[in-house]
């Protein structure tokens, strides 16, 4: 099939910390970078390691001067403060997008419709633009939902305007807010692994005592990993709950935390609170190594992956965890249900449930031949389901057919 090419990609992000959707943007630029030229466009002070991915796969970025702000807001004020820093934040990348030649390219940008209408509404009428949605749009009440209808309504209706999900919930969720001809052409680009990095992860040898050494990690214990922002819709408090409860009753258990941004000095004080000591390591992604195949390494020393979150889409953490090979616990939530089948890829328990986490950390611990078989369940699953490779192409000729239009 003949497709008509853009001539540029642009990638826009306006905030400073990264995850799981700028290691699917990774994926998607790997096959578009094929086709034509890329260019992310992103926040100054943008976490080093971040740029070091970019660097490391060939991508050109520029910096504007703005930073989101994605902090929670418990007070009047402070929703004043974010809504304003929000309209600045978008003003400065507006600004900074004018600059560049738009016309005939595509951009794809993380900018929500029932936050950002008028901003998308201009760079609409510039160019062909594209976001994805990770999760669905949260549960609101009747006169925000009614709000956010009309809102996506509007921005639907544009020919230039268009939507990836992640994952299969999020797609089914924007039914309630879209018109249904355009949610029907809606496509999934899954959040997905890369097959390759993972199977030469695999096929190195590992040596334990120098990744014990070099991280300070508890000698001849099993190991529990998470990977993720160490925050609260990540679950960390339940995992820290679930493994004291454990140590009380089991000294052989030990705990492990990957995050990409480092903890306050709060958190660190209330993670004392929970008395765990040696059996609980927290290693920030800055530690770990310069390319995703270290990461993967050291996710290869842990027994079991476990990710507790409240509020999730698809995480990439989870995929690679059950990609590598790793018996996988995480929660019923969002889309996690589409990769973790309860008992045959994965064990799934209820958000917020500290208890039940550490009984299924004791049960995959001393179930040998349970924990074998879901950890060659969930890896056969993910790469059969979730290859970043396929998404990419997906993704590719959706651009194209969106610059036809």
């Amino acid at each position: 099939m003949n497709l008509q090419k853009p001539k540029k990609i642009f990638y826009v992000w306006n905030y400073i910390e990264w995850g799981g959707a700028q290691i699917y943007f990774f994926a998607l630029m790997n096959e578009a970078k094929k086709h034509c030229e890329v260019l992310v466009i992103l926040p100054k002070n943008s976490d080093k390691q971040l740029l070091n991915f970019l660097d490391n796969l060939n991508i050109k970025y520029e910096f504007f001067d703005a930073v989101g702000d994605n902090q929670p807001a418990t007070t009047f004020k402070r929703k004043l403060q974010r809504h304003f820093n929000k309209v600045v934040c978008e003003y400065k990348t507006l600004k900074y997008l004018q600059r560049l030649d738009l016309s005939g390219n595509i951009l794809h940008i993380e900018l929500a419709p029932w936050q950002s209408l008028v901003a998308l509404l201009l760079l609409v009428r510039q160019t062909v633009v594209f976001i994805t949605m990770h999760n669905e749009p949260g549960k609101v009440n009747l006169l925000r939902e009614i709000l956010w209808k009309i809102k996506f309504g509007v921005i639907g209706s544009l020919k230039n305007f268009h939507i990836f999900t992640s994952n299969k919930h999020t797609k089914n969720a924007l039914y309630k807010f879209l018109p249904k001809e355009f949610a029907d052409e809606i496509a999934i680009t899954y959040t997905a692994v890369n097959p390759l990095e993972i199977d030469a992860a695999l096929a190195v040898e590992l040596n334990r005592n120098e990744l014990i050494k070099k991280f300070n990690l508890p000698k001849n214990k099993t190991l529990v990993f998470v990977v993720g922002q160490f925050i609260d819709r990540k679950g960390r408090w339940i995992y820290l709950d679930a493994a004291k409860q454990i140590s009380e009753i089991d000294d052989e258990i030990a705990f492990v935390w990957i995050s990409n941004s480092k903890p306050s000095t709060d958190d660190l004080r209330k993670v004392e609170t929970y008395g765990l000591g040696e059996k609980f390591r927290l290693i920030t992604s800055d530690q770990v190594g310069k390319e995703r195949i270290d990461l993967f390494k050291l996710m290869r020393m842990a027994d079991i992956f476990a990710l507790p979150s409240y509020v999730e889409g698809l995480p990439i953490s989870l995929l690679e965890g059950m990609a590598l090979g790793k018996p996988s616990i995480s929660t019923n939530v969002y889309a996690i249900p589409e990769a973790v089948k309860n008992s045959e890829t994965g064990i799934l328990i209820e958000a917020g449930d500290s208890r039940a986490l550490a009984e299924a950390i004791l049960k995959l611990k001393s179930d040998k031949e349970l924990s074998e078989k879901i950890g060659k369940s969930g890896r056969e699953f993910v790469l059969e389901n979730f290859d970043e490779r396929a998404v990419a192409k997906i993704a590719w000729t959706k651009y194209c057919e969106a610059i036809k239009k």
